[in-house]
């Protein structure tokens, strides 16, 4: 049994948001713990559930520097990269492939 109160879909009370809600609002929850739990009922499985932090602890959200945006298009970049062909593809390689769409297409050289 949770020590957090649980709260209905759609019936949190004022002063407290989700992770999603405080970042529309510029916000982030800055180290503070969960206040409470929002659940949404579904037919055939659990509930979802979403955690709800106090509005009011919150902090703003820190601004991205220039070593920040590097970073982020370094990664970017490398999520493009075929491991294979070493080729920029264009586009993200799909994680299901693992390679570009031509090298998985291309049948393996040699065989047994």
């Amino acid at each position: 049994m949770s020590a957090l109160p649980v709260y209905r879909w759609r019936l949190a009370p004022d002063g407290l948001a989700t992770r999603r809600q405080l970042r529309a609002m510029g916000l982030r929850p800055g180290g503070q713990d969960v206040a409470g739990e929002l659940q949404r009922p579904r037919r055939w499985r659990g509930p979802l559930v979403a955690y709800l932090y106090r509005i009011d602890h919150a902090r703003p959200v820190r601004p991205m520097t220039p070593g920040r945006w590097a970073a982020l298009a370094r990664a970017n970049r490398a999520r493009r990269i075929c491991p294979a062909c070493r080729r920029d593809a264009g586009y993200v390689i799909p994680t299901t492939l693992g390679t570009c769409v031509p090298c998985a297409d291309t049948p393996p050289v040699g065989g047994s």
